[in-house]
């Protein structure tokens, strides 16, 4: 195994695990999900069967990642976050042929408490508050809070709040990138 798993983590057969990858206390991944390389499973996570987590995909303790979930690199999801697969369930009406995809997008950071409505994506480095309830799709380098969420703000990738001048630049604090806003979006120069 080029991964750890706690001893009271249950990984089902059929699960590929990436190299360094480490899978905490009492967490359990289902057959057929997919785990990147470098990962961080906290305490007590779940993830479905067809789940997709990128490289260095860190989540945080007692999360839920129900299929249809797909992850790609760097991304953050923080303790308690909430997915969901189905608009419309109901306990005496199946529905597992009919789960809703969604995706975070690569350096893309999920609040604790925070809830994520299936069929969304969440863009490139976007930034959801803790408690947020995202019901709709995110921009990338988004800045989004509240419930149902709306966009404050815009995020750099090294997570610094991004501050515009009268020329619609704006500099990181610890990387010194520049973004500029152009036609309502933020784009790395």
């Amino acid at each position: 195994m080029d991964y750890f798993a706690h001893p009271t983590a249950v990984v089902d057969n059929g699960c590929s695990i990436g190299k360094d990858t480490k899978i905490w206390h009492f967490c359990h991944l289902m057959s057929d999900c997919i785990i990147g390389n470098s990962c961080s499973l906290g305490q007590n996570v779940m993830v479905a069967s067809k789940v997709v987590l990128g490289n260095n995909v860190k989540v945080q303790n007692n999360v839920s990642i129900y299929s249809g979930v797909i992850c790609e690199d760097d991304v953050f999801l923080g303790p308690s976050v909430v997915f969901t697969n189905i608009l419309n369930p109901r306990s005496a009406i199946v529905r597992r042929d009919q789960y809703i995809v969604t995706k975070v997008c690569k350096g893309a950071t999920i609040g604790a408490n925070a809830t994520i409505i299936c069929g969304n994506t969440i863009g490139e480095y976007a930034f959801i508050g803790a408690g947020s309830v995202v019901t709709k799709d995110i921009p990338p380098y988004a800045l989004v809070m509240g419930n149902p969420a709306i966009q404050v703000g815009w995020m750099s990738i090294c997570g610094h709040r991004l501050v515009f001048d009268a020329t619609n630049k704006a500099t990181c604090p610890d990387s010194g990138q520049v973004y500029s806003l152009q036609k309502g979006m933020v784009v790395k120069e």
